[in-house]
């Protein structure tokens, strides 16, 4: 694995990551019904063996799991090993839950996680084989055939049945090896509530987000919620409308970012570019004292949400990842390292006459980062010539020319 690198930033490591397929299914064997029956006493043992764990004052071990829960799982029909899979996830979901201090985690959804003791996935074939209870299914995928050749080569790790929204979905986990190319230049990525900016070090691109649009949304679901407090909880109509305003929103973001994230990874990919990210991991705690108003809009931002779209198409292009320090990117000068002055989204350096917007600069300064380790300053403490030309790196020569090699791991 790759270590931090001293000047830029850390490096998404290199390694093994997970990446799952998903498809809406069919039952092609068995009995559809007794399958819906095996998902919901999957379901009702999960949350026993939850509701058990949630009243100890400290967690037991996974040795003492085994006394504890075994006999009643095997007792509902449980194979040995799935048995162990369940009292295995219900710690994890509770250790979670205590972690953050949060309510006591309530399983709502008809799913069932298998490993390969109990699902065999034959992708030629366009079917997976699952056992519940020791009840065969098998389960059609109904996806587009090209798609599915995709993972034919990757090794999967588990396979998640559901049942939500009166369909039946399979859900396969596979293992992606991520081996990144020595980049030759850097494209950095802002992302702000109406606009993505990329900068290569010699040109910059907008891209309109849609997150506004998913924001009224969610503001049209939330004032139907506070319209009926009492009864929108209740009433089928008004829950049906609020759930669908939410899942549009969800999906809008969804779309945008997959989309996006393929177009900025792609380009990179052709350039031989590593994708410089910022570093939102505490975003949240960031903006605990501001309004509640704020701190609403910026947590649907979906930054996060982005951020993972585009770390996915990294891992499947071989793409390098950086991801760098975000404080005081959209405040410095990328000339001469100097605080900005702003009218309203217009800065302005008042040491070296530098002017450029806002979504501008936070890029430049995000590239700069990436490239030296500070906004606004090289090595050699040369700036930016102009607003729109940064002197790069030889494209025909490795990045690791120009940064601190990395070290291994």
């Amino acid at each position: 694995m790759k270590a931090s690198i001293r000047l830029i930033g850390r490096w998404m490591p290199e390694g093994t990551y997970y990446k799952a397929f998903k498809a809406e299914a069919e039952v092609v064997e068995g009995n559809a019904s007794d399958l819906l029956r095996d998902l919901t006493i999957y379901r009702y043992a999960l949350q026993k063996v939850v509701d058990a764990l949630w009243d100890f004052d400290g967690l037991p071990k996974k040795s003492q799991l085994h006394q504890l829960f075994y006999q009643m799982l095997r007792e509902h029909g449980f194979r040995a090993h799935v048995a162990r899979n369940i009292y295995s996830y219900a710690l994890a979901l509770v250790k979670a839950a205590k972690n953050s201090n949060g309510d006591k985690p309530s399983v709502r959804k008809l799913s069932a996680r298998l490993d390969y003791q109990d699902a065999r996935v034959e992708l030629d074939k366009g079917v997976v084989k699952v056992v519940l209870r020791n009840k065969q299914y098998a389960l059609r995928l109904k996806h587009r055939r090209e798609y599915i050749e995709r993972f034919r080569n990757l090794k999967w790790k588990e396979v998640h049945v559901k049942y939500e929204n009166k369909k039946l979905f399979v859900s396969i986990v596979f293992e992606v090896k991520y081996n990144p190319y020595v980049p030759r230049g850097l494209t950095a990525v802002d992302v702000n509530l109406r606009t993505v900016t990329t900068f290569d070090g010699s040109e910059a691109r907008r891209y309109r987000t849609r997150f506004v649009e998913a924001l009224s949304k969610r503001a049209r679901a939330e004032e139907i919620q506070k319209r009926y407090s009492k009864r929108w909880r209740y009433n089928d109509r008004i829950l049906n409308r609020v759930r669908a305003l939410h899942r549009k929103a969800r999906n809008i973001i969804n779309d945008f970012c997959w989309k996006l994230a393929k177009e900025v990874v792609v380009k990179a990919y052709r350039r031989g570019h590593a994708v410089v990210l910022e570093d939102l991991e505490h975003l949240r705690n960031s903006i605990n004292g501001k309004s509640s108003g704020v701190r609403w809009k910026l947590t649907l931002f979906a930054y996060r949400r982005l951020q993972h779209a585009v770390m996915s198409k990294a891992i499947e292009y071989n793409v390098p990842v950086i991801v760098v320090d975000p404080r005081n990117t959209s405040s410095t000068c990328p000339r001469c390292g100097t605080k900005l002055n702003y009218i309203h989204r217009l800065a302005i350096c008042r040491k070296c006459g530098f002017k450029r917007d806002r979504d501008f600069v936070g890029a430049i300064n995000i590239y700069l980062r990436g490239m030296w380790g500070s906004a606004g300053s090289s090595p050699n403490g040369g700036g930016m010539k102009d607003e729109t030309r940064q002197t790069t790196p030889n494209r025909d020569e490795p990045m690791t020319t120009y940064i601190k090699t990395y070290t291994n791991i």
